[in-house]
């Protein structure tokens, strides 16, 4: 990376936007505060329906209907945000949010609330989602110069990172002590940091010449992405570790039945994986210096499924337990970084925008049919064998996808100007790890 940073200090994130940049650091600091109370339902929702119902197939239904209006509005969402104002888009989208987040208050307040009002809230929020998260991506490259710009996305992605590592934790606290209802009402207050990020800020109008969305401007993303193999195994590896290796959905029925940890534990284990990610992302200035990304991408995906497979092993100890879980995490997001890199200079500029929606697609759909697989699995094998088995299967899939994608491993990055290194860093953020969205 060409940064002009000697020293130890060239591993660490750049913090230079935050700094030099207002109206940047007005919405990296809304989203701070607004991403932990984003966190806290994302973790209180499943534990509530598990406790209604005791199914892990009630879960995996939740997370279905979380992903129907993913699958519906991703790959649009794009073209839209491209074609308004999108601070005004993003206000419009945190309002909805917000609402959804109040109902669940009073959901969760009702002595016996209705399944299906849970699963309707869900949808609303999900699809809400799919809008805000290309709307927010997109808005940072027009507040930040060009030269600080892959500092900004890396500052987004700590900043996701920190959000999920906090937010778990304080949810089981508060689950623990205030019950549901608090947990989602702190979800409804933080966004009033969101909205005062957001009216601090300019306008982000769009630009002259902003293509029109539709259907022929998704269609011309999609034979690209799919006629570059080495695009497309990305897109693969990554749906192979989500779908069998991804065991978020099974934690509350994990803390509560077999490490008899409660909610806190629930806390405990949906924070260890970004706590790994962290620490993985702090630690991620060294990935400009590696050549054979490709392989790269191979071997952390390989160490996800291991470290997944020994989670599920480690019932014994809740704290080794934990520890894989971290492993797994740090793995994963330098995976991210890995095949963004690939993303990012594979795909020409002016369909940059739309390979990447369908790179958010992958990796937010990704981690929700592994819910599904899952929950499923362990309606039949139990929660245990589910996540060992899902973690081996993992493992299996990377082989099949090394052998019938040989280009992925042949790949080879060759940084050979500062631009390409710039494209390189900013890979850090293009792919949120360990749970997929933002949202």
């Amino acid at each position: 990376m060409t940064t002009g940073r000697r020293g130890p200090g060239r591993f660490l994130l750049d913090t230079a936007p935050l700094r030099l940049d207002r109206d940047y650091r007005w919405l990296w600091a809304g989203q701070a505060v607004s991403g932990i109370g984003t966190q806290v339902t994302r973790l209180a929702l499943p534990y509530q329906v598990y406790v209604l119902t005791g199914s892990t197939l009630a879960i995996a239904a939740l997370t279905a209907v979380q992903l129907v209006p993913i699958l519906m509005f991703s790959l649009g969402a794009g073209s839209v945000a491209d074609a308004v104002d999108r601070r005004r888009l993003l206000l419009v989208t945190q309002v909805g949010l917000m609402a959804c987040s109040a109902a669940l208050v009073l959901l969760a307040i009702t002595p016996a609330p209705p399944l299906i009002a849970l699963f309707v809230v869900a949808f609303i929020a999900a699809g809400l989602s799919s809008i805000d998260q290309p709307a927010r991506s997109s808005s940072v490259p027009r507040l930040v110069p060009p030269e600080r710009l892959p500092a900004a996305i890396a500052l987004g992605q700590l900043n996701f990172q920190i959000a999920s590592v906090i937010g778990p934790a304080i949810a089981g606290v508060l689950i623990a002590t205030v019950g549901l209802a608090g947990a989602y009402a702190l979800d409804v207050l933080s966004f009033a940091a969101s909205f005062v990020g957001l009216l601090a800020i300019s306008p982000i109008a769009p630009l002259a010449n902003a293509a029109r969305p539709g259907i022929a401007a998704i269609r011309e993303g999609l034979r690209f992405a799919l006629s570059r193999r080495v695009i497309l195994s990305t897109f693969v590896i990554d749906l192979d570790a989500m779908i069998f290796g991804m065991p978020t959905s099974l934690f509350p029925v994990l803390a509560l039945d077999v490490f008899h940890a409660g909610p806190t534990g629930l806390g405990l284990l949906g924070a260890a994986p970004a706590v790994g990610a962290l620490l993985g992302a702090l630690l991620s200035g060294w990935v400009s210096s590696v050549r054979r990304v490709g392989q790269a991408v191979i071997v952390a995906v390989a160490i996800w499924g291991v470290a997944i497979a020994l989670f599920g092993l480690s019932t014994f100890s809740f704290v080794l337990a934990l520890a894989f879980l971290a492993i797994a995490g740090a793995a994963d997001v330098l995976s991210a970084v890995f095949r963004s890199t690939i993303i990012q200079l594979a795909a020409p500029d002016e369909l940059r925008g739309r390979v990447s929606s369908i790179h958010i697609l992958v990796v937010t759909s990704g981690p929700r049919l592994g819910d599904i697989e899952a929950a499923a699995a362990a309606a039949i094998i139990g929660a245990q064998a589910s996540v060992v088995s899902g973690g081996i299967l993992c493992v299996i899939g990377v082989a099949v996808v090394a052998k019938l994608f040989p280009e992925l491993g042949r790949h080879v990055h060759e940084p050979a100007s500062a631009s390409a290194d710039a494209a390189a860093t900013a890979a850090v953020a293009t792919a949120p790890p360990i749970g997929g969205d933002q949202d």
